[in-house]
C-alpha cells in the first residue's frame, strides 16, 4: 500500500460554512494562496451552486492557485454538477467531488429516497461528472452512520461509474476510533473492486474525535484526508489539518506515512485564517495556539531551560512557530527569572534573585502573566532594597 497520505484542505468549503467563518472571494484567494506554500494536495474551494460569490470564488482559484488539484463540491444532480465543472474549467488540475447521503436516516428524513434510489443517483452523477473531468471523488454522506452492506454496495457501484477517490465521512462525529476504523477494515476487504479507488476520510469534531477518527482511518488503509487549517467547520468543526499533519511526523515510526504538507507553514496558515476571518483560535489549541509551546510550571521551565525535548515533542520552529516561550506567572522558578532577567540584560545576585522572586510571585497572584514592563518594575524595586543589579551588556533594557 502507497504510504503517502493525500491531504484535501476544505477550509475554504467545509471549514467557511461554520458560523462567524465566511469569507469573500479576495478572503479565499489570499487564504488558498497561503495553502498552496503549505503544499496541500487538493484544495477545495467551494460549492459552486450554493451562490454567485461561491462560483466566482472557485472560479477565481482555480485560475490563480496553480499547484494543488482544485475541488468544487456538487450534490448528485446535474445542475450542481454542470456548475462546479463549469467553475473549474481554467484549473490546472481540478476534481468534482460528488455527494449524496447514503444513512438510513438521511435518506428518511433528509431525502425521502428508498437505497435504491439513492444506490442509482450515487452512480449517474459520479458517471455524469465523468464525462467532464477525469478526477471525481463520491463521498457518501453520513457514511459513519450507514448500514455495512449498503456502504459497500454504494462504494462498488460509484467505482464501477468513475470514482477514483471515495471517502467515508463520519458527518455528525458519531464515531469512537475502534468503530471507524473497523469501518474502514470491514469495508476495504469487501469492496471488490476497492482497489481501483483512493479511500478517504472526512471526520468532525462532534464528540472532540475527529482527529482519532482520521488517524484509525489511516491506520486502516485510509489514503486520504479531508481536513481544515485549525479544525474549524459545521458545529464542532472538523478534523484539524495541523495536528493530522504532525502526528504523523512526530508518530512517523508508528504510523509509517508520510505527507506532502511543508509543517513550517502550518503557524502562518492558521495566523492568516484568524487575520481573514476575524475568528482567534484558543490559546490551547493543539500546535497553532499560543500556549503549544509556552511554558509556566517550574519543574518544566527548568527542563526546557536545560533542554527542550524534556517537554516539546517538536520544535517550534518545525511547524513556524518563531519560537517558544517561557512565560512568567506564580507558578514560575527561579531558573525562568534568571532566564527571563537574562534576555533584559541584567544578571542577579543571589539576594537580588530572592527579593526579585519574592515580588514576582507576589505580583503573579494578582496577574496572570508578567510582562515585560512588569519585570523591570519588579528588578527596580530589587534593585533598590537590595543593590544593583549587574547588566550583561551595555544596552539599556527594553
Amino acid at each position: 500500500m502507497d504510504n503517502k497520505v493525500i491531504i484535501f484542505d476544505t477550509t475554504l468549503r467545509d471549514g467557511e460554512q461554520a458560523p462567524g467563518f465566511s469569507m469573500n472571494i479576495e478572503d479565499k484567494l489570499k487564504m488558498a494562496r497561503q495553502l498552496e506554500r503549505l503544499n496541500v494536495d487538493i484544495l477545495e474551494a467551494g460549492f459552486p451552486i450554493a451562490s454567485e460569490g461561491d462560483f466566482e470564488a472557485v472560479r477565481r482559484v482555480s485560475a490563480e492557485v496553480r499547484t494543488p488539484t482544485i475541488a468544487g463540491l456538487a450534490r448528485s444532480v446535474k445542475k450542481d454538477i454542470d456548475r462546479c465543472a463549469k467553475a473549474l474549467e481554467h484549473a490546472n488540475k481540478s476534481r468534482i467531488h460528488v455527494f449524496l447521503a447514503t444513512s438510513d436516516i438521511h435518506l428518511k428524513y433528509k431525502l425521502n429516497k428508498s437505497r435504491d434510489e439513492a444506490l442509482a443517483a450515487a452512480a449517474e452523477g459520479v458517471r455524469y461528472a465523468r464525462t467532464m473531468c477525469d478526477d471525481v471523488e463520491f463521498s457518501a454522506e453520513d457514511a459513519g452512520r450507514t448500514d455495512l452492506d449498503f456502504l459497500v454496495q454504494v462504494t462498488e457501484a460509484v467505482i464501477d461509474a468513475g470514482a477514483r477517490t471515495v471517502n467515508l465521512p463520519d458527518t455528525v462525529g458519531y464515531c469512537l476510533p475502534e468503530d471507524y476504523g473497523a469501518l474502514i477494515r470491514n469495508l476495504r476487504s469487501r469492496v471488490k473492486n476497492v482497489d481501483r479507488a483512493i479511500i478517504s476520510t472526512h471526520c468532525h469534531n462532534d464528540l472532540g474525535l475527529a482527529v482519532a477518527n482520521s488517524l484509525a482511518g489511516i491506520q486502516n488503509g485510509i489514503r486520504q484526508v479531508e481536513c481544515t487549517i485549525n479544525g474549524i467547520g459545521e458545529r464542532a468543526g472538523n478534523a484539524a489539518l495541523e495536528e493530522i499533519v504532525m502526528a504523523l511526523q512526530v508518530r512517523q515510526q508508528f504510523f509509517g506515512v508520510t505527507t506532502n504538507i511543508n509543517a513550517k507553514e502550518l503557524y502562518a496558515s492558521s495566523q492568516m485564517l484568524c487575520e481573514v476571518t476575524s475568528m482567534p483560535v484558543q490559546a490551547n489549541k493543539a500546535i497553532v495556539g499560543d500556549n503549544a509551546f509556552a511554558h509556566e510550571a517550574g519543574i518544566h521551565q527548568d527542563g526546557m531551560l536545560k533542554n527542550a525535548i524534556t517537554y516539546e515533542i517538536m520544535t517550534p520552529e518545525s511547524v513556524g512557530v518563531p519560537k517558544g516561550k517561557i512565560v512568567l506567572g506564580k507558578h514560575s522558578g527561579r531558573h525562568a527569572l534568571i532566564a527571563r532577567c537574562r534576555s533584559l540584560g541584567f544578571q542577579l545576585s543571589t539576594d537580588e534573585l530572592e527579593h526579585a522572586y519574592s515580588l514576582l510571585t507576589a505580583v503573579a497572584d494578582k496577574k496572570k502573566t508578567i510582562e515585560d514592563a512588569d519585570l523591570q518594575e519588579i528588578i527596580q524595586t530589587a534593585r533598590t532594597g537590595k543593590g544593583s543589579l549587574t547588566p550583561l551588556h551595555s544596552a539599556s533594557p527594553a
